[in-house]
């Protein structure tokens, strides 16, 4: 066997990559050996492999659910915005360059096709199946010639296509005839059917809306995915959606302790990794919530400044809104504050960017003795090492690097009072230093918390992911799903008309 599907989806957010990760962790519970695979992703929460190649997030999630290490081969092209108008290229986990959205579609992308089909190929000759998982709609008809994510890779590789359409937003129907009836008549052939995802209710009630569905475009249904709570991976986009009041799911248990701890999270632009917060809102007692107001600080036992991928634009932010005021009377009043990664940077004394904003020296927060230089080169690490007597493991992807002139030391970065700074991130996902960190907020915020003595975030994520392969075991048509990851699409899939013009394969 070395078969392959490729999960596109009627839009952004549809459901794509925790469908693809529920049918990685199923296919590998029947002894398949499975890996993922995005040709190109955009996103700013990533990941760095232990060869030291960034890639996303949720491949890197992906391949937990497969059981395999992540690699570079399974997001080869990863954009990671700056703005509305450019991104940074990060090709097979290195970065290449800054290209505005019209150079990278006006011919940069077509030309990175072979790279894609080539670590395409090289997974399906190691791997039993790669489950694919496509970008935004595959039919959106203004970029078809130059995709190489969506029809664009299914074409070239032969792949099937499943449909992925989020009920909960309303008019999936739509939204799935629609995808159809605007592709050409060669991307059809490779649309074998739909799943849709999100449904609340009795199903039953679909079967008509289904049954016509299927009349209408000759393809079938592989399932219908109930509506669960807590089953996302790590988001891909951090510019989609405003996070400001976003409150992160946090673990129903109750606190151990008589309080709760507060974690006020400052929504700065474009930021990034802003998963490392969700070991803090996995344990019992900790309630996590993204800010964008000063007054929002007050309540906090806790202030993080997340990493970003425009340091300067958010320094420039946090004093626009006063959250830089604010953070500074914490951090005179002994208050916890913890920057990573670029919220790190704006703690220091000054910036010195020819790199990122290209804005050369720039006066920082003052509050951490460290000086910051951008450099050319992209520092991409997994460290590990000790602090408040706990072993600790990490990444870091980052420009900027960082001269520590005073404080005590903290994960290559350094503490001064209650602010602490660190490029490392994933820091929280280690359960002993996690719960270290948290009794010393708690003790400098005069909270009676006490951390939940085992929680597990590796096994919580285990348990996630299980549970995710359980929802497509119980609830997709696993049988007519094998057969299409082995044999491809259905021969002889009826055109829908009206189609668009055909695009070479």
């Amino acid at each position: 066997m070395s078969g392959g599907l490729l999960v596109a989806g009627t839009t952004s957010d549809a459901g794509k990559s925790v469908v693809t990760a529920g049918i990685c962790r199923w296919l590998v519970r029947q002894g398949v050996k499975v890996a993922p695979f995005k040709a190109q992703n955009m996103s700013l929460n990533s990941f760095v492999t232990k060869e030291g190649a960034e890639i996303g997030r949720a491949q890197a999630m992906q391949a937990q659910a497969c059981r395999v290490e992540p690699t570079a081969l399974m997001n080869p092209v990863l954009l990671k915005p700056g703005g509305e108008r450019s991104s940074q290229v990060v090709l097979l986990g290195r970065p290449v360059g800054e290209m505005s959205a019209r150079g990278y579609h006006g011919g940069r992308q077509q030309r990175l096709l072979g790279t894609v089909l080539d670590c395409l190929a090289e997974l399906r000759g190691t791997y039993d199946a790669v489950i694919c998982e496509g970008a935004g709609s595959p039919a959106e008809i203004n970029l078809r010639r130059t995709d190489i994510v969506n029809m664009g890779i299914a074409r070239n590789a032969g792949l099937p296509v499943l449909v992925v359409g989020d009920i909960d937003r309303g008019g999936v129907f739509a939204s799935f005839f629609g995808t159809v009836a605007l592709l050409s008549p060669e991307d059809q052939a490779l649309v074998a059917g739909f799943l849709v995802n999100k449904f609340r209710g009795d199903a039953s009630l679909l079967e008509p809306g289904l049954d016509m569905l299927h009349g209408l475009t000759g393809r079938r249904t592989y399932g219908v995915l109930p509506f669960r709570h807590g089953l996302g991976i790590d988001e891909e986009d951090g510019l989609r959606v405003s996070l400001r009041g976003t409150v992160r799911e946090s673990n129903v248990a109750p606190p151990v302790g008589e309080d709760v701890l507060r974690v006020a999270v400052c929504a700065v632009p474009l930021m990034s990794n802003f998963t490392d917060v969700d070991a803090l809102a996995a344990e019992p007692g900790v309630v996590v919530r993204f800010v964008d107001r000063a007054e929002e600080l007050a309540d906090a036992d806790l202030v993080v400044v997340p990493g970003t991928r425009g340091t300067v634009r958010a320094l420039e932010w946090l004093r626009e809104r006063g959250l830089a005021d604010a953070l500074l009377r914490r951090a005179a009043e002994g208050r916890p504050v913890l920057g990573i990664c670029g919220g790190f940077q704006v703690l220091g004394e000054h910036i010195e960017d020819e790199v990122e904003s290209r804005r050369g020296h720039v006066p920082a927060l003052g509050v951490l003795p460290v000086r910051v230089r951008f450099a050319p080169d992209k520092t991409l690490t997994r460290p590990a090492g000790q602090a408040l007597g706990e072993r600790v493991e990490g990444y870091e992807i980052h420009h900027g690097v960082a001269e520590v002139l005073g404080g005590e030391p903290f994960l290559d970065g350094c503490r001064v009072g209650q602010t602490w700074g660190t490029h490392w991130h994933g820091s929280l996902e280690s359960d002993g230093f996690r719960r270290a960190f948290l009794r010393e907020v708690a003790a400098a915020s005069g909270r009676r918390f006490v951390p939940a003595p085992d929680t597990s975030f590796a096994a919580l994520r285990e348990e996630q992911l299980d549970r995710l392969g359980d929802l497509i075991e119980e609830h997709a048509d696993t049988d007519a799903l094998w057969r299409l990851i082995e044999s491809g699409a259905p021969a002889a899939l009826p055109f829908v008309p009206p189609g668009a013009p055909g695009v070479p394969g």
